[in-house]
């Protein structure tokens, strides 16, 4: 009977915890970061895997994030939704698991106790279940996640070869431009040089002409 007792005594402290300092464990099936401030753009520390205790210090609930401590002591935040207020359903049935051996090993006596371990690891398997299907469903939405940013960043650097393509037609419309202002200008020289030659031509013409007339008149004259 003695022996009996200090069985119960020893499932009992294992399952109660003191009340000095409030504890949070990583949720199941995640690895966490640990950060030096209360946001996503401060500096990770370290990874924080599931199943770790970690001391509470202080919590933002606007932001989100929780002020923790680990065991070796190193302090910063993390996101407030990976945490829990108990053990992750793994450490449970890890516990559980033990309790159950050492129950069986009292005999026939503790069987009322095993029925009650059983229905707790029966429990913790539906949570482990129930965490998997969270877990997958959380994958699916870090793959959306993915997806959607590449399509972003897709669809940046199709922007940048636009707004290139379109500075290199701007520095060909401007190339056009200053040739057809040339071509223009040419244009113009011709057409003056065209009427200045025009111009000299019917001053040479306009000299030229009446001595010849002068010239056949003096011819007729001598006969």
């Amino acid at each position: 009977m003695f022996r009996y007792s200090l069985a119960i005594g020893g499932i009992f402290l294992l399952l109660v915890r003191p009340a000095a300092a409030e504890s949070a464990w990583v949720s199941d099936e995640f690895e966490i970061m640990l950060r030096t401030g209360p946001s996503t753009s401060n500096a990770i520390q370290l990874m924080v895997s599931s199943g770790t205790e970690l001391e509470v210090l202080g919590r933002d609930d606007e932001a989100g994030f929780t002020q923790v401590r680990t065991q070796g002591g190193t302090e910063g935040w993390v996101l407030t939704r990976y945490l829990m207020n108990e053990p992750s359903a793994r450490e449970q049935l890890v516990q559980l698991t033990g309790q159950l051996t050492d129950a069986a090993s009292e005999g026939s006596s503790l069987n009322s106790q095993l029925a009650a371990i059983r229905g707790e690891y029966n429990a913790a398997e539906r949570r482990i279940a129930s965490l998997e299907a969270d877990n997958a469903r959380l994958e699916q939405e870090l793959t959306d996640i993915r997806r959607t940013a590449a399509n972003v960043l897709a669809i940046d650097s199709q922007n940048e070869e636009l707004r290139q393509e379109l500075m290199d037609s701007g520095i060909r419309a401007d190339t056009l431009e200053q040739q057809n202002r040339e071509l223009t200008s040419q244009t113009r020289r011709y057409w003056f040089m065209t009427g200045a030659l025009v111009l000299v031509v019917g001053i040479i013409l306009g000299l030229w002409l009446p001595r010849i007339r002068w010239q056949r008149r003096s011819r007729y004259d001598r006969f």
